[in-house]
């Protein structure tokens, strides 16, 4: 028996990187924009989370039907019988009531076991529901008998319409046992929390204004920014606009940034601005640090990007060793600059401006509650 739990248990291993991967955006992002910065702790729980979420649901859904036509249960799909587990345990079990020796063959039996695997797999939710969420008595229960009611109509369904007919019961008994387990979650957190730090307390001695803008952030907000100002370069395209990407550029990069008082959409999202040593960037700092970025450094790559038929040959060979070399020392200065966890780069230094995080008293002082 304690192979059919090892094998799901392996898979969620496997998967939990590839979950990672898509959960680490959205997980940034949104610490970003309400704590303003991300904090170890809170991350290691919430990744600790995702990965017990992983575990609970393939030791639920595994191992898989042979085929998607697979034939309907025999017994039936569903056992609305409360504490029917009794019976099992009774009609299995090889205790005798008179003879204590006996009882430790219920820790071998299969009915027995099931009992204590239900109760078990939901306690770390109930735990993490109380010392990460904060959430009372009620909404623990509540979220613990909805985390038990996805994993049987899963099973009851096929997995949505994936099979053909239920693979496993409905059983209002593991309805039962599941969210009894996320009681004895919710009263084993207040152990938890004493060897713990308090979540509520985690950022009582954060100076957001002292923290440095990482790569990390800086990266997310030019994808944020890379998914939108290209919108803004094929409208110019479609009105025949001339040199359209440095228009786009121009106005998203720049012009955008000085009206806003250093922010584009993906720096809002991560909650950073552009200043210039400390004060309100200047139109004349903006264009000089984009400027040299996109319409020079960005600039001269999409120039050999497009088309160069009336150029010489000799020039587009001497454009493409310029090129190649900018690109070269560019990508050598940032792999410099991320090792020493130096957030300036050349044309920040030039420009005089940098990233702040952009965060106000106000914020700091609404009640945070977790994500």
């Amino acid at each position: 028996m304690l192979h059919s739990y090892l094998f799901p248990i392996s898979y969620a291993f496997m998967s939990f990187p590839f979950a990672a991967l898509l959960f680490t955006l959205p997980f940034l992002i949104v610490q970003y924009r309400k704590y303003g910065y991300v904090n170890k702790v809170r991350a290691l729980v919430l990744y600790l989370f995702l990965l017990y979420l992983l575990n609970a649901l393939f030791l639920v859904i595994l191992p898989l039907p042979s085929s998607r036509h697979n034939p309907a249960l025999a017994s039936g799909a569903m056992q609305l019988v409360p504490l029917n587990f009794i019976n099992d345990i009774l009609k299995e079990t090889s205790v005798i009531g008179s003879d204590p020796s006996t009882y430790l063959h219920l820790l071998k039996e299969r009915a027995f076991l099931q009992v204590v695997f239900n109760i078990l797999l939901t306690v770390p939710f109930g735990m993490i529901l109380r010392y990460y969420f904060r959430t009372g008595w009620v909404r623990s229960i509540l979220f613990s008998f909805l985390l038990s009611l996805f994993f049987e109509v899963t099973q009851l369904t096929g997995i949505y319409g994936l099979y053909d007919h239920a693979y496993r019961v409905f059983d209002v008994d593991d309805l039962m046992m599941n969210t009894l387990g996320g009681i004895c979650g919710f009263l084993a957190a207040e152990w938890l929390s004493g060897l713990l730090p308090r979540i509520e307390k985690l950022d009582e001695q954060v100076d957001l204004s002292a923290k440095r803008v990482t790569y990390t952030r800086r990266a997310i907000a030019f994808m944020i920014d890379s998914f939108i100002w290209p919108i803004l370069m094929g409208i110019l395209f479609l009105l025949h606009v001339p040199a359209a990407f440095w228009v786009a550029t121009g106005m998203y990069f720049i012009l955008l940034p000085w009206w806003t008082g250093g922010v584009t959409p993906g720096k809002w999202m991560v909650r950073i601005r552009l200043t210039k040593a400390g004060e309100r960037i200047t139109l004349a700092a903006l264009v000089k640090r984009y400027g040299l970025l996109y319409w020079i450094f960005f600039g001269l790559n999409r120039l050999l990007a497009g088309s160069l038929d009336n150029v010489p040959d000799i020039a587009r060979l001497l454009l493409g060793i310029v090129a190649f070399v900018m690109n070269a020392w560019f990508f050598i200065h940032v792999v410099i600059h991320v090792f020493k966890k130096d957030p300036t780069l050349f044309y920040e230094n030039m420009s005089r401006t940098r990233h702040v995080i952009l965060w106000h008293a106000k914020s700091e002082q609404q009640e945070k509650e977790p994500v």
